[in-house]
């Protein structure tokens, strides 16, 4: 005689058996996808497509740093300060040498252009920018 509760598979652990097989089954499905890796990151990658999740590539990222500083000169011939203080900020962060860009726009810029893009500059990098002044 069988006692209730006891012995025996109950249908319940054969459905959850089941259910693991299946959740095992269509995960290894979905990862042996061609396009898992591509699907992945893109839901990884907060910003719209086309966006600085790109800056990966390093042609990308000197292509975006060429178009800020032309469209920073461009503003600023115009004399549209905010504007060309805000394009000159894009490339400042992603510059590689990012002192040695401000060293110069010292140069290059008024000072009173120079002086609103060091106030929009993260204090890490106008840190460097004033130390080597000082050397």
């Amino acid at each position: 005689m069988r006692r209730p509760g006891g012995g025996g598979s109950s249908p319940a652990s054969s459905l959850g058996l089941a259910l693991l097989g299946y959740s095992v089954y269509f995960d290894r499905q979905r990862r042996n996808a061609p396009d898992f890796q591509r699907k992945l990151r893109q839901s990884e990658c907060p910003c719209p497509a086309g966006g600085l999740c790109e800056m990966k590539n390093i042609g990308r990222v000197r292509e975006f740093f060429l178009q800020e500083v032309k469209l920073g000169e461009h503003w600023l011939s115009r004399g549209e300060h905010k504007k060309s203080v805000e394009h000159l900020t894009n490339a400042i962060s992603v510059c590689a040498q990012p002192h040695q860009l401000l060293q110069i726009l010292h140069n290059t810029l008024p000072p009173q252009v120079f002086e609103m893009l060091m106030q929009r500059v993260p204090y890490a990098k106008q840190h460097d920018c004033v130390e080597d002044e000082t050397e």
